[in-house]
């Protein structure tokens, strides 16, 4: 995008967003409801990051992960948010070709390492359920940091490397029927033939989505296995309790990520956008919910902390 398509024909420079609404009223309280849910998903994921580098109970892998899950998804919402925000009080919202390329590369970049962090806390799951005698070796420090830079480095490779690979011609066109520059909203504008850049974002769509939510279900499934034989009501309760919160986020995510990216392409703008709202705003919101609400290391931790301001 920005290059020439031809010696008649340029990309546009600047592309004007439909956004969510034409109507000031409607603008106004989209603005307030897209402002709380930023300010919510800010908050509850930094209070989780911050009780898991100050509370040393929370110190372990299942959390280490968690607070790489809530990085994600406070830059995730903060790519995209504040710019619907401030496009609230605008007629024509507008975003350049680099700003909008860039936006469509990070979106894509945090939602795949989102998808490959998750597929990771389940294989940690995994490890603490079915060999619990030999889990603190097993995920020790070492391992716990490699599987996350692999998680953040292979969400590079699949995302980022081929946006520069790929050759869209747009013809002019710079009308964009979203609220962002999201990859098939721009795609629908191309003049060119795209089936082959069609073929590798189906393809990195299956393997991105398909390929960890499988191996997501075949860990849980195992999981299951091993839970049936826990003799223990405490251990089986615990078990449950952490696993539900991660199967809950699981579904919430890569339920709307798979309708959005796996379904066919005649779908409308509206479901798009509609989608687009529950993995950007809100899914990022609720996974802290999930987990603080669910977990009783979280509310002991987070009582903690408030005890010790109140002391002081």
């Amino acid at each position: 995008m920005g290059r020439h398509a031809n010696e008649n024909e340029t990309v546009p420079e600047i592309f004007l967003l439909t956004g969510l609404s034409s109507q000031p009223h409607m603008r106004a309280v989209l603005f307030v409801v897209f402002f709380f849910l930023y300010f919510i998903t800010v908050l509850g994921n930094g209070l989780i990051i911050l009780l898991i580098v100050v509370d040393s109970h929370l110190q372990t892998p299942m959390y280490f992960f968690l607070g790489n899950l809530s990085l994600v998804d406070i830059c995730y919402t903060s790519s995209t948010i504040p710019q619907m925000l401030v496009h609230s009080f605008t007629k024509r919202p507008t975003i350049s070709n680099a700003r909008c390329f860039i936006q469509m590369c990070v979106s894509l970049f945090l939602g795949v390492a989102e998808c490959i962090l998750l597929a990771v806390m389940a294989y940690d799951r995994y490890v603490a359920i079915c060999s619990p005698l030999h889990y603190t070796l097993i995920m020790n420090r070492k391992k716990c940091g490699c599987l996350a830079a692999f998680s953040w480095a292979l969400a590079f490779l699949l995302t980022i490397v081929p946006s520069f690979t790929m050759k869209i011609q747009l013809c002019g066109h710079n009308i964009i029927d979203h609220f962002m520059c999201e990859v098939q909203a721009v795609v629908k504008l191309a003049c060119s033939d795209i089936s082959a850049n069609v073929g590798v974002m189906s393809g990195n769509s299956v393997f991105t989505l398909l390929v960890p939510f499988a191996f997501i279900l075949l860990t849980y499934v195992r999981i299951c296995l091993a839970v049936m034989r826990i003799r223990s009501e405490q251990s089986w309760r615990k078990a449950l309790s952490t696993c539900g919160s991660h199967l809950t986020v699981v579904g919430i995510f890569y339920g709307t990520a798979m309708a959005m990216y796996l379904r066919p392409q005649n779908r409308s703008s509206e479901q798009d956008k509609f989608l687009a709202i529950i993995y950007v705003a809100v899914t990022p919101m609720l996974n802290p919910l999930i987990y603080s609400l669910r977990n009783k290391d979280v509310k002991q931790a987070f009582g903690r902390i408030m005890g010790r301001k109140m002391e002081t």
